[in-house]
C-alpha cells in the first residue's frame, strides 16, 4: 500500500525523525526505483523499523517485531514457505479462529484472501520490518534440516543396493559408467541436499573427504571448518561423479587435480560454486567455495571502518589518481572490502573495469573481466588490455607477481585509481612486499595512497554474558598490545566513559542458544588503515622495514587490527579470544 509523497513528507518532519534540509536532500536523490523512503533508510537517516511505525501508524495498521521471535512450526507452515517468501508474509500467532501475520505490504490484499480461503481462519494483518520477515523465514529453512539429514540417511542405503560395490580408485571405470553412476536418482538428490544444507548453514566451502570406510562432508562457517555428516565410502564414487558432471570436467580423470565451476540459481539468491578436486590416497577429495554473485549492498560501517580509518579510505577513493591496497590472508574479506570501495565510486561519470579471479559478486555498470590462465590469459595480460579501454577506476583482483605490480604502478601514475589486494600478515608489510616484487621505492611512495590490513573475527549472537577482566586477564593483555593506548582511542570515540579503566569495562562471552550452537553468528572485520604521508614516504624511499613503518604509522595515529579488534570487543560486538585468534595466525 502506496503512501503518498506528500503525506509520509508532513508525518516524518512532525514524528520529528529527520528535519527539513536532511529531508530536501534525500529527495533530490529519488529515482524511478528508489523512493524517499528507500533512500532515508539505506542512508541511515531514519532506522527501518522507524520508518516501518510510522507507516503503520500512517495505515492504521499495528507494528510487530519478529527479530527475537521463535515461531511454531505448526503455526508458521499454516502459510506454506514459497508463499511466505514470494509474498513476505508470515504467521506467527493463532488465537481461537484468529490468525496473525505479519507483512510487509500491508496492501497486498489478494494474499491475504487466498491465505483466509485456504486455511479457513479469521486474518489479522500486522506490518513488520524486511528483518523480521528474514529471521522468520529463516526458521523454515532450520525445520528442513531433519529433513536433509533423513534424505542423505535413506538415499545412501538406496545407493549401496542400487549400485554395485567396487575399488574407489576408478581405474576400471569408463567414462558411460561414471556418467551412469552420476545420473542415478540417489545420488543427484544427496549432491542436491548437501549443496542446499550448505546454502542453509551459510556456509563458504564444502569439504567432502573419501576415508578408509566412510566419506566425510565439512563445512566452512563463519570461518571455522565443522564435521557437516558422515556418508558411507560406497557413495564417495557417485558423488564426485556428480560434482565433475555438474562441473563441466573429465570424468575419467583420477590422477590428476581439475577445477571448474557451476551455478544454481534461485529468485532468492544466484550462487557460483567453484570445484577443486584432487587425488588422494582413498580416492577424491572435492572443495567447493561458494561464491553469492548477487552484488550485496555492504557499506564500509557494516564492514566494521569506523573513525579515522574510515576518514583516511574515504579520502583516498576520493583522489582520482593512485592505488588503494587491501591485505591479509585468504579469506580474511578483502574482496569484499574492494567490491563495497567500487559500489561507492560506480557512479555514471566513472568507467569502472576489473580483472578478477573468480568474479565474486556481480556489479551492474561495472566491466568485469575473469582470468584464464588455462589459455594464457593472465592478470597481467588483463591489465595491459584494460588500461586500452579508458577506465577511470581500474580493480586487480590480486597483484601476484612482478609483472602485474609494475602494471598496476603504472596504472595508477597515467590517470587512473587502481584497487587491488596484496596477500601479507599487515598493512605496513604491503610496502616490503611491493619491493620484493622489484617496484621502484619512489613508484611506490608517489602512488600508493592508503593500505588497509585486515581479519575476519566471529560476531556474538543476540544471548551473550558481561565479565570483566581478571588483574591477571589485564596483564596478559599488556603483552600483546598497548592497553592505554587503547583506552585513550575509546574514550575519544566515546565506546567508554571518561573515568572508566579495564578494571570497570566489560567484555562479553558467547551464550549458545537454539540459533546459535557456540554463540556466534556471521562475521565481522577487524582493520588497520594506513595512509601513506609524507613521513611514511621518506622510511619507504629509504628502504625502512615494515616494523619501522608500522611503528611511524601507529605515531600518527593509526589503529591497529589488534586494538580495534579489542574496541569491538568492549562494544559486544565478538570476543578478546576471537580477536587474538585472528591476529595470531
Amino acid at each position: 500500500m502506496k503512501i503518498e509523497t506528500q503525506r509520509l513528507k508532513s508525518f516524518l518532519l512532525d514524528a520529528g525523525l529527520i528535519d527539513e534540509k536532511a529531508l530536501a536532500v534525500a529527495e533530490k536523490k529519488v529515482t524511478k526505483d528508489k523512493g524517499l523512503s528507500d533512500i532515508l533508510v539505506a542512508e541511515g537517516k531514519i532506522s527501518e523499523d522507524d520508518f516501518v511505525k510510522l507507516q503503520g501508524y500512517i495505515l492504521g495498521m499495528p507494528f510487530v517485531s519478529l527479530e527475537n521471535e521463535k515461531i511454531s512450526d505448526d503455526i508458521l507452515r499454516v502459510i506454506p514457505e514459497p508463499i511466505a517468501r514470494t509474498h513476505n508474509i508470515i504467521a506467527y500467532k493463532k488465537t481461537g479462529n484468529n490468525l496473525e501475520v505479519a507483512m510487509l505490504d500491508p496492501g497486498d490484499l489478494e494474499t491475504i484472501e487466498f491465505i483466509k480461503k485456504t486455511s479457513n481462519l479469521k486474518i489479522l494483518p500486522r506490518i513488520t520490518s524486511k528483518k523480521s520477515i528474514k529471521n522468520a523465514l529463516s526458521q523454515y529453512r532450520r525445520s528442513l534440516e531433519a529433513e536433509f539429514g533423513d534424505i542423505i540417511k535413506k538415499d545412501s542405503k538406496d545407493i549401496i543396493t542400487a549400485i554395485p560395490i567396487r575399488e574407489v580408485k576408478g581405474a576400471g571405470d569408463t567414462p558411460e559408467d561414471l556418467e551412469k553412476t552420476a545420473q542415478e536418482l540417489p545420488i543427484v538428490r544427496i549432491v542436491d541436499t548437501l549443496l542446499q544444507h550448505a546454502i542453509v548453514e551459510r556456509a563458504s566451502d564444502i569439504h567432502i573427504e573419501p576415508m578408509e570406510k566412510e566419506v566425510i562432508v565439512r563445512y566452512r562457517i563463519d570461518g571455522i571448518l565443522r564435521d557437516a555428516m558422515v556418508l558411507p565410502k560406497q557413495v564417495a564414487m557417485g558423488i564426485i561423479a556428480r560434482i565433475k558432471v555438474l562441473s563441466n570436467l573429465k570424468l575419467d580423470e583420477h590422477r590428476l587435480p581439475q577445477d571448474g565451476r557451476f551455478k544454481i540459481e534461485t529468485n532468492e539468491y544466484k550462487i557460483s560454486f567453484r570445484v577443486s578436486i584432487l587425488p588422494v590416497s582413498e580416492g577424491e577429495k572435492a572443495v567447493m567455495r561458494l561464491l553469492i554473485e548477487n552484488s550485496k549492498s555492504f557499506t564500509l560501517e557494516t564492514l566494521g571502518f569506523f573513525g579515522d580509518g574510515l576518514e583516511k579510505i574515504h579520502k583516498a577513493i576520493k583522489k582520482p589518481v593512485g592505488m588503494v591496497l587491501a591485505t591479509g590472508p585468504t579469506g580474511s574479506g578483502k574482496t569484499t572490502t574492494l567490491y563495497t570501495i567500487l559500489d561507492i565510486l560506480n557512479t555514471p561519470e566513472v568507467n569502472i573495469s576489473t580483472i578478477e579471479d573468480p568474479i565474486e559478486y556481480r556489479m551492474p555498470r561495472v566491466n568485469q573481466t575473469q582470468v584464464r590462465p588455462d589459455i594464457g590469459f593472465t592478470f597481467a595480460d588483463g591489465l595491459r588490455s584494460l588500461v586500452r579501454q579508458d577506465p577511470d577506476i581500474i580493480m586487480v583482483g590480486e597483484i601476484r607477481d612482478n609483472e602485474t605490480a609494475s602494471l598496476a604502478i603504472n596504472a595508477s601514475l597515467t590517470g587512473h585509481l587502481v584497487v587491488s589486494t596484496l596477500h601479507t600478515n599487515s598493512a605496513a608489510g604491503a610496502l616490503p612486499r611491493l619491493l620484493d616484487m622489484k617496484v621502484e621505492p619512489f613508484l611506490i611512495a608517489s602512488t600508493v595512497n592508503v593500505i588497509i590490513g585486515q581479519r575476519l573475527v566471529r560476531r556474538l549472537w543476540k544471548s551473550k554474558k558481561p565479565y570483566k577482566l581478571s588483574k591477571s586477564g589485564i596483564e596478559e593483555l599488556k603483552k600483546e598490545v598497548d592497553l592505554n593506548r587503547v583506552l585513550e582511542a575509546m574514550k575519544k570515540y566515546n565506546i567508554v566513559k571518561k573515568g572508566e579503566d579495564w578494571t570497570t569495562i566489560d567484555f562479553y562471552k558467547p551464550e549458545p542458544t537454539a540459533e546459535s550452537l557456540d554463540g556466534y553468528h556471521d562475521r565481522i572485520g577487524i582493520h588497520e588503515v594506513l595512509e601513506v604521508t609524507e613521513s611514511i614516504k621518506q622510511l619507504i624511499i629509504s628502504n625502512a622495514t615494515s616494523d619501522e613503518i608500522e611503528k611511524r604509522a601507529k605515531e600518527e595515529g593509526m589503529t591497529t587490527m589488534l586494538e580495534d579488534g579489542i574496541m569491538k570487543a568492549v562494544q559486544g560486538i565478538t570476543t578478546i579470544e576471537e580477536v587474538l585468534r585472528v591476529t595470531r595466525e
